[in-house]
């Protein structure tokens, strides 16, 4: 499978030259799949710029999939240009949320006053396949859900493709369990000989200590569980509104500092906006 990121940031996009290396646009993934399936994971503002290429490639015959219904992970939805295409076909996958979720959280976003066109007025086929409380499969990828430790809840997932696996766990509180979440040691187990992690990886030790339950991991966390789920590379995610690229650049030589004193074998990397990791 082929991962794309089209936006990593977290909360809120930002701009200026201090945020040219990582990104501003918030959540968004793209997976490519070996059966050819287009898996669009979060509908951040990462997402407009997506949908351009998708146009222009011609795609119409997509998957969304999503973590939770906070703001910055919707707030593109709306700009994502296959939506206004009649020949586009889009799955909304609902797993593991309720039946209704997905098309609830979708029509609030651009109902009046938040948007000029209403979500009835798409023309795409839009579907909502039932949803399931454990792995579905979207063409070759399995896909297995776990709760996420957040405010308001949301889920976390993992990508199985040929004996290849992929983690996404944003907005994942490592060092505090909300109503909903699970412990450290459950998203180890999750994580284990994953062949690539991506993790919330939003504040340093230090801020941590005021923004502790808000919904957020320290790097440090982030970092230990990889290291202690083996897995082969760890992407850090959900980049803080404030983080500029050369202050992310400090956190990941940090994380690999960290690593060759503990004699890991383990990558690492801040998740910026066009990467692509080919699992």
């Amino acid at each position: 499978m082929n991962i794309k990121i089209w936006g990593s940031r977290g909360s809120i996009p930002v701009s200026g030259k201090e945020y040219l290396k990582y990104g501003g646009d918030t959540t968004c993934l793209e997976i490519r799949t070996k059966s050819g399936e287009i898996i669009i994971i979060d509908a951040g503002t990462g997402i407009r710029r997506l949908g351009n290429q998708l146009a222009d490639e011609k795609y119409f015959d997509l998957n969304f999939i999503f973590t939770h219904a906070h703001w910055d992970h919707l707030m593109g939805f709306p700009f994502f240009k296959p939506l206004y295409f009649k020949k586009s076909t889009i799955r909304m996958h609902g797993c593991p949320f309720h039946s209704k979720f997905v098309e609830t959280i979708l029509s609030k976003v651009m109902a009046p006053p938040n948007f000029p066109v209403k979500y009835s007025d798409i023309t795409a086929q839009i579907s909502y396949p039932d949803a399931c409380p454990t792995k579905f499969d979207i063409g070759s990828v399995s896909v297995v859900p776990i709760a996420l430790s957040h405010p308001n809840g949301g889920s976390g997932y993992k990508f199985i493709e040929d004996g290849k696996t992929f983690v996404f766990l944003t907005d994942n509180e490592l060092g505090y369990i909300h109503p909903g979440g699970l412990s450290f040691e459950d998203y180890l187990n999750f994580s284990r000989g994953a062949d690539l992690l991506i993790h919330d990886a939003e504040y340093t030790p230090e801020e941590y200590k005021t923004f502790m339950d808000w919904g957020h991991s320290d790097y440090t966390d982030a970092l230990d569980l990889a290291q202690q789920a083996a897995v082969q590379k760890l992407g850090l995610f959900h980049l803080n509104q404030e983080r500029t690229d050369q202050e992310m650049d400090k956190i990941v030589n940090d994380c690999s500092n960290r690593i060759a004193a503990n004699g890991s074998n383990l990558a690492c990397v801040g998740v910026a906006e066009n990467m692509e990791f080919e699992l």
